[in-house]
């Protein structure tokens, strides 16, 4: 990627995709924007596994790539939150679309294993947890970031489930 100081101060400079302090501002405007509007909205906590052993330059920017391409809709995001974790936001969406959106996320996750695996011997792995809500006065945004964080710890002692959607009540 090069590096643009235009986008250096909302952008992750390692993947391209927007940084912590940037999803989080949207994200918070987004929540009261559909508590007024009575829309629901989707916070996704994807942990892709990259061994520290992989010397493989780009490949995160690469595999957010094809993260991005998964979210059709311009309203859609995705940022780093650290190391290992990223957040998608989704907007405006119900349960079925968050779970089409989760088998397109899916899709692309093991087509792009397959392309840079032919080249690479490389796999990677990933856990993706979901929660739904429509916010409101009594529910504070908090309780859906600590909901989907829950969910994605389950899902990493889990070996089986690469993936899970809840609604937060």
């Amino acid at each position: 990627m090069i590096y643009s100081f235009h986008n250096s101060g909302f952008r992750d400079p390692e993947t391209g995709v927007y940084n912590q302090t940037y999803f989080m501002e949207v994200f918070n405007r987004e929540w009261h924007r559909h508590m007024r509007e009575q829309q629901s909205l989707a916070l996704l906590y994807l942990c892709p596994h990259i061994h520290e052993t992989v010397k493989q330059p780009h490949l995160l920017e690469f595999f957010t790539k094809q993260v991005q391409e998964a979210l059709l809709r311009a309203t859609d995001m995705i940022a780093r939150l650290d190391h290992n974790h990223f957040a998608l936001g989704l907007f405006n969406i119900d349960e079925e679309g968050t779970e089409v959106v989760l088998e397109r996320i899916d899709q692309h996750i093991r087509e792009f294993n397959q392309e840079f695996g032919k080249n690479h011997k490389l796999k990677i792995d990933y856990k993706l947890a979901a929660c739904i809500c429509s916010p409101t006065q009594e529910q504070k945004i908090e309780t859906l970031f600590t909901s989907v964080s829950k969910l994605s710890q389950e899902l990493e002692r889990e070996q089986l489930q690469s993936q899970a959607l809840i609604r937060l009540q």
